[in-house]
């Protein structure tokens, strides 16, 4: 039997998750899309000294862009305490960090007991392979090739992207395709892959 896609989406609310691969901003936006009150601000942490950027025009499929609000930091330290103080305060369901490099356990555990406390969800951004053992589930989001929707003109249809849960502390793995529809809101198309 396929482990079905509803009981792991969206991550279990107070722990901090881990997203990795190149579908993973898509994978938060899509989880803020799906925070039970509309309009509450998403808050996104990340390095200054990046090269790209995040355009909050780019999230208007999912958030309202002036519901963002972008904190950027020196250095990952500085990252992770204001990301531990946007939980651990509780103004806001969800904290998106992006790390650079991996999380060490103190730091991960210092995460997970912020989220509990602040009541809030917290998702690391993090490099392919640089997982903290603190984490409660790490995902690897990608986008999936779809030969339906590249043979046809544009139809409006969101890319298909593939979510693999390679970590998952309190049940089982699995994968799924999945699509997001901007229209309803939501996510379809949810097709199991096969192990």
């Amino acid at each position: 039997m396929m482990p079905d896609l509803q009981s792991r989406f969206p991550p279990r609310p107070t722990r901090v998750h881990e997203m990795c691969g190149t579908g993973a901003a898509c994978f938060a936006a899509i989880c803020a899309a799906r925070l039970p009150v509309a309009g509450t601000p998403l808050f996104w942490v990340r390095e200054s000294w990046r090269n790209e950027t995040l355009n909050p025009l780019g999230l208007g499929d999912f958030i309202d862009p002036s519901q963002l609000l972008l904190a950027q930091a020196g250095n990952q330290a500085e990252a992770l305490a204001v990301a531990e103080e946007a939980l651990r305060d509780g103004a806001l369901p969800l904290v998106v960090i992006e790390l650079s490099q991996p999380l060490n356990l103190t730091a991960g555990r210092r995460l997970q007991l912020a989220a509990q406390a602040g009541k809030a969800t917290g998702l690391c951004l993090i490099p392919e392979g640089a997982g903290s053992n603190a984490a409660e589930t790490r995902w690897r989001c990608t986008p999936a090739f779809d030969p339906e929707t590249e043979t046809r003109a544009d139809d409006g249809r969101s890319t298909l992207h593939r979510w693999d849960l390679i970590k998952n502390k309190s049940g089982t793995i699995g994968a799924w395709h999945v699509r997001w529809d901007s229209a309803a809101r939501r996510l379809h198309d949810i097709i199991p892959v096969a192990p």
